[in-house]
């Protein structure tokens, strides 16, 4: 069966998909409001079954890659939850010391799709280290809706000292050498320009369509900055213009792209979201990016 992309659904029912997947929705929610768009013999469970993510599908990189090694290991973070988890992963054959990157999730916590992203980092000659941040909570139960509810229920102010400490422990790894930097994706993504805000040895970051600092925290930036945005995707994009004046007025470095024809999560392989060409040219800068800035 041919794979659906975004274009072989109604844009408002996107919308009501982006409302969902964020927690303005609940499942019957959607499904209330989904409805007027199941036609054909389709129905709006069908239409929820066809948007959401099929992760074995998807696959880049498989989980027992004999090029990688890959593993759980818990880090402290005694700024926020304590103790917590994530999923280490390096080239099998290294030699040395590589750059490290952390790697970011979306409001589902680590699920199969980020570790598919770390192994894919790893494959290009980093270390990358993605960090669970339901962890407290039992970790990434295995479903999409169970997660989100479960992420609604995290401390916000202790996540994001979890993932601050969390780049703390990469950076401190044998493993690594030099600085490190940070990719991450709608939620990921807003953690990321946050990471920058608050370590002034962040080497880069690359923010999925992720949302905005708060200007005040902008002249905090030191690190290089590549942001990528979806231009379909309102919410996020409301704040980019006064992000950009305040990147500007501070002089931080940056390069910021605005896919055109895309939505929101354009690089998730996993749903019709995923827009192959944006996703592919966005994630070999991203790959450039770190090269330029980690290598050095």
């Amino acid at each position: 069966m041919e794979r659906k992309t975004a274009h072989d659904f109604d844009q408002d029912l996107l919308l009501l998909f982006d409302a969902y997947v964020h927690g303005a929705l609940d499942r019957r929610g959607f499904l209330d409001k989904a409805a007027k768009y199941a036609v054909g013999g389709v129905t709006a469970v069908m239409l929820l079954e066809q948007l959401s993510p099929k992760f074995a599908e998807a696959e880049v990189v498989p989980a027992d890659d004999k090029r990688l090694k890959a593993e759980r290991v818990e880090y402290d973070s005694p700024s926020g939850n304590g103790r917590m988890r994530g999923y280490f992963v390096r080239p099998a054959a290294a030699k040395g010391k590589l750059p490290g990157v952390l790697v970011v999730h979306e409001n589902r916590g680590l699920n199969p799709h980020i570790e598919d992203i770390a192994r894919r980092l790893a494959l290009e000659g980093f270390v990358a280290f993605a960090p669970d941040a339901l962890f407290p909570l039992g970790g990434y139960p295995g479903d999409e809706d169970k997660a989100r509810e479960l992420f609604q229920k995290l401390d916000q102010a202790k996540t994001r000292e979890d993932f601050v400490a969390a780049a703390g422990w990469l950076k401190a790894r044998p493993e690594v050498k030099g600085k490190i930097g940070a990719v991450g994706f709608c939620y990921g993504g807003g953690i990321v320009n946050m990471l920058a805000t608050r370590l002034p040895d962040l080497g880069a970051g690359v923010p999925f369509y992720g949302r905005q600092p708060a200007a005040a925290d902008v002249p905090k930036i030191k690190a290089p900055l590549l942001i990528q945005y979806a231009e379909n995707d309102q919410g996020v994009n409301a704040g980019w213009p006064e992000f950009e004046a305040a990147l500007k007025a501070n002089n931080v470095k940056y390069t910021a792209y605005i896919y055109p024809g895309t939505q929101h999560g354009f690089n998730n392989d996993t749903t019709p979201r995923y827009d192959e060409a944006a996703a592919k040219l966005a994630w070999q800068r991203t790959v450039d990016f770190f090269n330029q800035n980690l290598r050095k």
